[in-house]
């Protein structure tokens, strides 16, 4: 083991252990005292300090100071069943609302025409949203919608925030199955203003295509989550159940 290494991960683990002997809302000492007893540089400290943000963990706040703000919940579900924050977050006990809303009709670029199977020169709508809990942002969500499906003054009042729950509410069009890619990806410079976090910061990110019965897509959508207030998992199947020759070419 590297002496970096050794030296990052002792860094992690004190500073780990100074953030869970704090109550949420406590605030840590100033980045040059802690720096100092730590035993490493301010640049070094705001590297580790990005990871246990990005968790959830802490939270610094511009000209105030950094505060202790553990989760008091997590969002945890599987992935077999489609859902929204939303429905994961009223099972999981963790109250959301959503922040700043942004729609927006204009034209699909090639690679959203493409993905989508739209004919050229289309428009979608576009749905830009903040997700809060616990008085901070969590997740950015960005829905395009084929414009016959939804308009922008097709959203009422009422809209909470996820283009599921709304297209199960109206029953059309009648959805059948997504597929998702997930990754791990650094920040933008946009996404990490709206989640208030540094660029650069680590994020949980879905990229996913709803499909309707008649084998349309009708919703392309990426979402990033703050880590800490996420957790997702897969039930798998080890093997073919039914198929003995499975069982025995896994041996």
């Amino acid at each position: 083991m590297s002496h970096h290494t050794s030296t990052s991960q002792r860094l992690h683990e004190n500073l780990g252990n100074l953030i869970s002997s704090k109550k949420p809302g406590e605030r840590l000492p100033s980045e040059p005292v802690l720096a100092r007893q730590l035993g490493v540089s301010r640049a070094t400290l705001r590297e580790a300090m990005r990871t246990f943000e990005t968790q959830g963990l802490i939270r610094r706040r511009q000209g105030a100071g950094t505060y202790v703000s553990h989760p008091s919940s997590v969002i945890e579900s599987g992935l077999e069943i489609l859902e929204s924050i939303e429905t994961m977050a009223e099972r999981s006990g963790l109250q959301v609302s959503m922040g700043e809303l942004k729609v927006e009709q204009r034209p699909a670029t090639e690679e959203e025409i493409a993905q989508m199977g739209l004919p050229a020169q289309s428009d979608v709508t576009q749905i830009s949203r903040v997700i809060h809990a616990e008085g901070r942002p969590v997740a950015y969500l960005v829905d395009l919608v084929p414009v016959d499906i939804l308009t922008p003054q097709g959203l009422s009042g009422d809209f909470t925030g996820s283009v599921l729950d709304l297209f199960l509410s109206r029953g059309e069009p009648e959805l059948v199955s997504s597929r998702c890619a997930i990754n791990a990806v650094t920040a933008s410079q946009h996404v990490a203003r709206a989640l208030n976090i540094q660029r650069g910061d680590v994020l949980l990110w879905f990229g996913a295509i709803l499909y309707s019965s008649m084998g349309r897509v009708v919703d392309y959508s990426f979402s990033y989550f703050l880590p800490g207030y996420f957790r997702f998992h897969v039930v798998r199947r080890v093997g073919d159940m039914n198929n003995s020759h499975a069982w025995a070419g896994s041996a």
